[in-house]
């Protein structure tokens, strides 16, 4: 950051991730003012000239959820519900924020076309593959209820798929879907379906095993839209499933995080483990993971106007193979990660901001499997698909390093 333009940061006052970045601010000596997500989602906002704008994640805000809504009132605790409107309220929002930003002259470190762009997962993902990024094949068309994504996987030859909503987030709504002759399913998915038929989401990941459960999960989804990939088998070490949180900061991924499952979903919050990169990097090797690593920085500089971007990516079980599932525009609430400098995400940011450094295109980075990067704080198209990925997606789970899901 240079000369004295002031620092804004749009958010929920009192969400973790703005008091974070608020300490991470105090201790660098950097004033910081928040813009709260409530004004911006109710109505115009101003900004003050010149002002150099963070925009932080609007979410577990119930006001802010309603208002980008447009709804009456708040929706139920964990009710997944209208995320098409929410995507279009979020959408309004930003393009009032860029307003503000153009009349203020201030400088917007995340573009919102590009925060757009990663809240829908079918146009992220096919920004990724334009650029060349390896990704999960994916349905090209969104289906429209649960026979039309049954009849797509048919029609492509696929027995399981990750289903997930356009616009959703934090593995809300997702469901990892298995099938098998005899018309045996099985769902795994952290979505409550309640006995009215409402969706919610949970903390407790559980299997549906009914087809008409599976169908009506699908069947409610799929009017906001659906992003269906091919499932990409994992790698897993130590009794679990395993991927990768990459958070590229100014074209470099310095906060890496491993999320080890019993299961096919990986986020943390659903009760899931921080796994060994030291581990992970060395049954990999350094090629290998230097490849991955590069891919995490190619698909950040496929949205060179935002500064940061959380990058999940995927191993195969073969340790060689990599694939990024998704790239996310709020994906640097790593509490207690460090750089190999020893900065946490915030500090890292903050860092890069004062120093002039913004996004870069893709390049292998010069530090990838060397030094600390990471440690945590204690000191496209189904037909070109090999047959070797057709097998592994279609045999069952098994567990161990080798363990796949």
């Amino acid at each position: 950051m240079t000369g004295s333009a002031p620092l804004v940061v749009v958010g929920n006052p009192e969400n973790r991730r703005v008091t974070l970045f608020r300490a991470a601010a105090t201790e660098a000596g950097i004033p910081v003012s928040v813009l709260p997500w409530r004004q911006l989602a109710a109505g115009p906002v101003r900004l003050p000239a010149g002002a150099t704008v963070r925009i932080d994640s609007p979410g577990e805000d119930a006001e802010v959820d309603r208002l980008l809504r447009g709804a009456d009132r708040p929706a139920e605790h964990g009710e997944i519900v209208g995320l098409g409107r929410w995507y279009a309220g979020l959408r309004a929002a930003l393009r009032r924020l860029a307003v503000a930003a153009d009349n203020a002259g201030a400088t917007l470190l995340n573009a919102p076309d590009e925060i757009l762009a990663m809240f829908d997962k079918r146009a992220c993902h096919a920004r990724l593959v334009s650029a060349g990024v390896p990704v999960p094949p994916a349905l090209p068309r969104s289906p429209v209820d649960y026979l039309g994504l049954r009849a797509a996987m048919r029609a492509v030859g696929w027995s399981r798929v990750f289903v997930k909503p356009a616009h959703g987030s934090s593995a809300s709504g997702v469901l990892a879907v298995q099938t098998a002759p005899g018309g045996r399913i099985r769902a795994t998915t952290p979505v409550e379906l309640a006995p009215d038929g409402r969706l919610f989401n949970s903390l407790r990941v559980r299997d549906y095993t009914d087809e008409r459960d599976v169908a009506a999960i699908v069947d409610r989804l799929a009017p906001d839209g659906l992003h269906v990939e091919r499932w990409f088998p994992k790698v897993g070490l130590a009794d679990r499933t395993i991927d990768l949180r990459v958070l590229v900061i100014a074209g470099t991924p310095g906060h890496i995080v491993v999320r080890a499952s019993r299961g096919p979903l990986t986020n943390l919050h659903l009760g899931n483990a921080r796994g060994d990169l030291d581990a992970v990097r060395a049954a990999m090797g350094a090629p290998a993971y230097e490849a991955a690593l590069h891919s995490c920085v190619s698909a950040a500089a496929c949205f060179p106007g935002s500064q940061h971007a959380g990058v999940d990516l995927l191993i195969g079980t073969d340790w060689r193979r990599h694939a990024v599932a998704e790239v996310n525009a709020f994906g640097d609430l790593l509490p207690g990660v460090l750089d190999r400098f020893g900065r946490d995400s915030y500090a890292a940011a903050l860092h890069a901001l004062r120093t002039g450094r913004r996004p870069t295109t893709g390049r292998r980075p010069a530090s990838a499997g060397s030094g600390p990067t990471g440690q945590r704080r204690q000191t496209s198209g189904p037909a070109r698909e090999t047959a070797r990925h057709e097998r592994d997606s279609n045999r069952g789970d098994a567990m161990t390093v080798g363990r796949t899901a």
